[in-house]
């Protein structure tokens, strides 16, 4: 017994402390354990003012050179980190457990990604990208190009540098504050793949770009050009899970964030790139900061009632609810949208409105049950750009009269009724008058 008792206790504290390991929760969706995959620890200083900002926000960063041996990702099927950091372009293979499958099975499993390249990105990290739906251009040796949206220099340079603004117009994405100044960017352009619907451009190139190799003469068309060159891509999949996709590993760095900047053509010089704040409030959506939603107290009863019933009849006026709210990067705050609709929903929806809400995070609409007996569901499918989708659905059983609940007379079967005494009254009179008249 002593042995059992022991065994017990042993595998309950092992539990305990997977439990402590894994934060991810949906009281507190926001990420807190990331691991960092370098290629070489010197980014840790180059790059410190973007890790010193998650820092600062209560992320606990790990930083491993991208060949250790001893990487890994969960452990007793457990997964050790919340989110991942790929700041390793070159890298030809990930040590450890760590391949494409485990980053592909990490986004799987609703965890959230952040994957830098640069004109020296692997096949490895291509391949990360494809399977997301992004497509590094195939030219090893072709960087992103604008003699038309470069960023003014003291040299003149290959205009590889370029002065990037055409932004995403999402506030839920790059935060409700304008950013003023271009970002600095240097490095590969990427396509998206047409067939994944869950992939975005979040900040494009001009449409004076094109993708070459800044060295040597075009002798053919690029392969990309134009605004199509996206140089920020965002997937959010369908379990929710974010990853952040960019050409450049430079557009993280302290000198781009503190460079000042100066688009081709503009007379407008900013002290400060656009960079930080840029990738600030992105890191802040990609780890669920703003933008992460959740659905509570969801409800429904007959109009005047409270509780709810177990089945419903025709024609009954009902009232359905639920409350909604914003995970703002610290608390629940409620969320306050004109775009959230229930469906009373058999086979297809009988009935679609668009609920009304209180700004408090309530929103509730009433309607009457359909004419139609059967077995229905309560659904709310909720998606909209940036924001965490929802899913809610509830069956419940609709059924028709009994018997006895129907109306005595009805009133517009009142011309049968009249015609039905009339035929008789006249059938009466007609016996009548045969049987007695000479």
């Amino acid at each position: 017994m002593a042995k059992i008792s022991i065994a017990t206790v042993f595998i309950a504290l092992i539990s305990l402390l997977l439990t402590l390991t894994h934060s991810f929760s949906t009281e507190n969706p926001t990420d807190r354990r990331i691991l960092v995959l370098l290629d070489d620890l010197a980014l840790k200083s180059s790059h410190s003012i973007f890790f010193n900002s998650l820092q600062s926000r209560g992320f606990e960063l790990d930083f491993k050179l991208s060949d250790d041996p001893k990487i890994a990702l969960q452990r007793y099927g457990q997964y050790l980190y919340d989110g991942l950091i790929l700041f390793s372009p070159t890298t030809e293979r990930f040590g450890g457990s760590l391949d494409v499958a485990a980053v592909l099975d990490f986004v799987d499993s609703g965890k959230d990604l952040i994957v830098a390249a640069d004109a020296s990105a692997s096949d490895l990290i291509r391949s990360i990208a494809a399977e997301c739906g992004v497509d590094f251009d195939e030219d090893p040796s072709a960087v992103v190009i604008d003699h038309g949206s470069y960023a003014v220099s003291g040299t003149e340079g290959d205009h590889t540098l370029i002065a990037a603004d055409d932004f995403i117009k999402s506030d839920v994405l790059l935060g409700s504050t304008k950013i003023e100044a271009p970002v600095l960017f240097k490095g590969i352009g990427h396509s998206l793949n047409p067939a994944n619907s869950l992939v975005l451009k979040v900040l494009s190139a001009s449409p004076s770009a094109y993708s070459a190799n800044p060295k040597s003469k075009l002798s053919t068309p690029p392969s990309l050009s134009g605004s199509s060159i996206s140089l920020v891509s965002v997937v959010q999949a369908r379990n929710n899970a974010r990853a952040v996709f960019s050409g450049s590993l430079d557009l993280f760095s302290n000198k781009f964030f503190k460079s000042p900047v100066q688009k081709a053509g503009s007379s407008n010089k900013y002290a400060k790139s656009g960079n930080e704040q840029f990738v600030t409030e992105l890191s802040k959506w990609v780890f669920h900061e703003r933008g992460h939603l959740k659905a509570v107290n969801v409800k429904h009863h007959r109009v005047g009632e409270t509780d709810e019933p177990a089945i419903y009849r025709i024609n009954d006026d009902l009232e359905y609810s639920v409350e909604i709210y914003e995970w703002s990067g610290s608390s629940w705050e409620p969320y306050v949208a004109n775009d959230v609709q229930v469906q009373f929903y058999m086979m297809s929806p009988y009935v679609l409105k668009t609920m009304s809400t209180d700004k408090k995070g309530l929103y509730h609409a009433s309607f009457k049950v359909p004419d139609v007996y059967g077995v229905f569901q309560f659904k709310v499918e909720y998606q909209r750009l940036g924001y965490t989708s929802l899913s809610l659905a509830k069956q419940i059983p609709v059924r028709p009269f009994r018997h006895n609940e129907y109306e005595r007379f009805i009133p517009t079967a009142f011309p049968y009724y009249g015609a039905s005494f009339s035929t008789m009254a006249a059938f009466f009179i007609f016996s009548f008058v045969y049987l007695y008249s000479k």
